[in-house]
């Protein structure tokens, strides 16, 4: 058996998405909390756009191989 070198879906764009009790996903409200698997690094979101944002910067900043110190940038919950 050979395994492949270069996956297509590699470890390392793991993400863990958690929704939030009150988000209503077919009413297009989202809300919880994303962790990227291998490096732990998370944050909370309120709403969809905040998810797809974060997320896009994530992996491009893995894909870019950036190492940094600053701590991920954690969004405001918005309440009901």
């Amino acid at each position: 058996m050979n395994l492949n070198p270069h996956p297509v879906y590699p470890s390392a764009g793991r993400y863990v998405l958690r929704l939030h009790r009150d988000a209503a996903p077919q009413a297009g409200h989202l809300a919880g909390r994303i962790e990227h698997v291998t490096s732990g690094e998370s944050t909370d979101f309120a709403t969809g756009a905040q998810l797809l944002e974060w997320l896009a910067a994530h992996a491009a900043q893995s894909r870019e191989g950036a190492a940094t110190d600053s701590p991920p940038h954690q969004y405001p919950k918005e309440t009901p």
